[in-house]
């Protein structure tokens, strides 16, 4: 029976994460083709804004009324709608902006509270089949980042031109990395788990007799804020949280910019023209890096790993800045892409797993989607909309790339990192344990 819900979950993870890694780093190109490099930072601050309430917001819902594998698999549903109403409205070949963005709006407010909601499941039958959590599931999880990797490298390869489907690592304008069609993979995909979800164990709602009426709202996670431990978790889960997404929104338009570049060797090197295939090194290394955070929490605990993440960002950006796609330049690239597993599972993953320890059970989902507000939501919008007026401010259009000072961009995105890194090792002291 361990074994079997093992597996499940492992399952539900892959098509959890499949459906964000079809559109989430290679978005951007199309973006910056179709409506222009204004527009960029609004889509990736979207996830966010719709992030600083609907994880919240579900949470509750999953802690009160719909058992979350449930709530999980509805969320999917309308995800997946919306996300193909994308798709379709590409098709024509001119968008409308307006109904677009309202259509990805709908799309990823249903998604983002997904990812807590996966977690949630995955906690509670983990620990309803006896299992430990810290121990059993980072390997779950991992099947995640798994299945992010395989649709990233799907949309990397995978082209159609006037109607003939195929696969290509060389230079081809109709990839879907470039096109509508990540959508198409993503939205499908949300269907898929839809239907998956409906095949789960139940997450049984713990009742509660005698409520207050922040719990009747649901309102009783934000007493966390009370614990000055806690408090500044979420503080500087907001703070690490707006280095989340610029990469998401910058790495491909950055490295595919080096199509334009004069020098012949880097124009047509295999990293400027496969620059979603090469951010997916970022997803493998995420898969290995999370495999380690049971001995690193274990060891070390919450705050020394919080710090390897943090500075993990700066060498993140750093690398960006310093590289390029041809050798020995794009070693730094790789690089860059190896640290992102420690910048990002070490925060996301084991911040997961903290707040799960050091809840309640009646809280568990709402603790989550607070956890989510103040990463992906406060966090994500406020980096994602800074590292937009930075970049436009430093980079510009020609001949159909983002071409500009992205080195300065890069800098700047590093010194930040570095500066909560060194406030958050002298002001959070959590007690060992």
């Amino acid at each position: 029976m361990n074994t079997s819900i093992k597996s499940r979950l492992a399952l539900m993870n892959f098509l959890e994460f499949a459906v964000w890694g079809a559109y989430l780093t290679c978005m951007g190109n199309y973006i910056f083709v179709t409506f222009g490099k204004e527009l960029i930072p609004w889509f990736f601050a979207i996830q966010g804004i719709v992030s600083i309430f609907m994880p919240a917001l579900m949470g509750i819902v999953a802690d009160k009324w719909i058992q979350p594998q449930r709530l999980l698999g509805l969320c999917h549903l309308a995800a997946g709608a919306a996300m193909l109403c994308c798709w379709w409205m590409g098709e024509g070949g001119n968008p409308s902006a307006s109904i677009f963005i309202t259509m990805y709006t709908i799309s990823v407010a249903f998604y983002m509270p997904t990812i807590a909601l996966a977690n949630t499941t995955a906690f509670t039958l983990l620990k309803k089949n006896g299992l430990d959590t810290v121990k059993d599931f980072p390997p779950i999880r991992v099947l995640g980042t798994v299945g992010f990797i395989a649709t990233m490298w799907i949309v990397n390869c995978a082209y159609l031109d006037h109607g003939s489907f195929g696969f290509t690592f060389g230079e081809n304008d109709f990839k879907f990395q470039y096109t509508h069609m990540q959508f198409f993979v993503s939205g499908l995909l949300s269907l898929v788990l839809f239907a998956y979800c409906l095949t789960l164990p139940e997450c049984k709602i713990e009742q509660k007799s005698n409520t207050s009426l922040a719990d009747s709202l649901g309102l009783s996670a934000f007493k966390l804020f009370k614990q000055k431990k806690m408090a500044l978790f979420f503080i500087f889960s907001a703070l690490l949280g707006m280095c989340l997404q610029v990469t998401n929104g910058y790495a491909t338009p950055f490295i595919t910019s080096f199509k334009g570049s004069s020098d012949a060797a880097v124009a047509s090197s295999f990293a400027a023209n496969n620059a979603t295939l090469l951010s997916s090194i970022s997803q493998i290394s995420e898969a290995l890096c999370i495999l380690m955070i049971p001995f690193f929490l274990k060891r070390y605990g919450i705050k020394v790993v919080m710090l390897m993440s943090m500075f993990a960002w700066v060498f993140r950006f750093g690398f960006f800045g310093i590289g390029n796609p041809a050798m020995p330049g794009v070693l730094l690239f790789i690089l860059s892409c190896i640290v992102y597993g420690v910048a990002f599972d070490f925060f996301n993953v084991s911040g997961g797993i903290f707040v799960d320890q050091e809840c309640a059970p009646s809280v568990k989902a709402s603790a989550q989607g607070l956890f989510m507000m103040m990463t992906n939501g406060v966090g994500a919008t406020v980096g994602t909309l800074a590292a937009g007026k930075v970049v436009n401010m430093l980079c510009h259009e020609e001949n159909g790339f983002m071409m500009g000072d992205w080195q300065t961009c890069w800098f700047i995105f590093a010194t930040f990192a570095l500066i909560v890194g060194v406030s958050f090792a002298l002001v959070f002291k959590p007690e060992k344990k």
